[in-house]
């Protein structure tokens, strides 16, 4: 049995403790009219959107738990808005911006300079972009995202893994193929699926900027691509939004569950349905939550402790109809 003296003496330090978190915990003094950190942060896409919502739930819990004042962008997927954005926030000289590497190194690599040069942390999430991260790592930019490649990856092995797919099957990847960086992840999924189907049977299907904005414009697209490969037997997406409309394209084409193999990413509540109804095998899970939280914590750290970039791998997971029910409900609260 523990003695009285022992117990004070673990209370004592438990106090300590708390207290030394309290205090690491306390808001930064800067440039706010009220004194708080002001972040501006890239969110990608739109308000609310399956492929955005938990990131924006991490982002405003860090931002509330580190009183930090935070503004969220939202570009619709648009890379130009991004860079217009992204500018705005310069302008706005704040504590510390996040941004998205979509628009690429050559157009963000300037800003970032600009930047830097007026002591602005800026960090990275969501899309690499490897080379800024280097140069500028000890400034407190670091990267909150998947392993892009590594992700693609996954997917198009978990298709193959669900047993309905062989060799010399046909497939496509839908995917955006264009762009800098973001092209791993769509690489990714076709190099898994061409590895067990063989090359020439793995079709690439690139997203142009309209459909990336709004996926229902790719509706007609591949309606139109089922009906000119009726031998189609998978497609694999990096695309959060194209993932959510695939069961329904499916559907509409007259295709049964399993008729196509599908594999995508994110987990939205069509995408959730897609999984439980059978056209989707697998998603790939980048846990965007994270993807919000940890670049906010992320300049809070170096602002107030110098703490440099950290690079945080969030994409390690699939989400599949063995685990799907157990993950739902956290989707449903804006945490997965």
């Amino acid at each position: 049995m523990m003695s009285p003296k022992i117990r004070r003496f673990y209370y004592a330090t438990a106090c300590g403790l708390a207290s030394a978190l309290a205090l690491v915990m306390a808001p930064v003094k800067s440039a706010g009219a009220d004194g708080k950190i002001v972040i501006y942060m890239q969110m990608g896409g739109d308000p609310g959107i399956a492929s955005v919502l938990a990131r924006t739930t991490g982002a405003e819990a860090a931002a509330k738990a580190l009183g930090i004042e935070l503004h969220e962008q939202y570009a619709s997927w648009d890379t130009k808005k991004m860079i217009d954005q992204f500018k705005e926030a310069i302008a706005a000289k704040p504590d510390g911006i996040e941004i998205m590497g979509h628009p690429g190194e050559d157009a963000m690599g300037p800003l970032v300079d600009q930047a830097e040069a007026q002591g602005i942390i800026v960090t990275s999430g969501n899309n690499p972009l490897p080379n800024l991260e280097k140069k500028y790592k000890d400034k407190g930019f670091g990267y909150a995202g998947a392993d892009l490649y590594a992700g693609g990856y996954l997917t198009g092995q978990a298709m193959v893994d669900s047993g309905k797919l062989k060799p010399g099957d046909k497939a496509v990847v839908w995917d955006i193929f264009h762009q800098e960086g973001r092209s791993r992840s769509s690489q990714g999924v076709f190099d898994a699926l061409e590895k067990t189907l063989g090359k020439g049977n793995v079709d690439k299907l690139d997203v142009t900027q309209d459909i990336d904005s709004d996926a229902t414009k790719g509706i007609p697209v591949m309606t139109a691509y089922l009906a000119a490969h009726p031998d189609l037997k998978a497609i694999g997406t990096q695309h959060g939004q194209l993932t959510a409309i695939l069961p329904k394209i499916l559907k509409d084409a007259g295709k049964k569950p399993g008729d196509v193999v599908v594999g995508g990413i994110d987990l939205g509540p069509d995408v959730i349905a897609g999984i439980k109804a059978g056209y989707i095998v697998a998603s790939f899970d980048q846990v965007l939550y994270l993807q919000g939280w940890d670049p906010v914590m992320q300049i809070w750290l170096t602002k107030k402790y110098l703490v440099p970039g950290l690079h945080q791998d969030t994409g390690v997971g699939l989400v599949t109809p063995a685990n799907v029910d157990k993950i739902a409900p956290l989707i449903q609260q804006g945490y997965r």
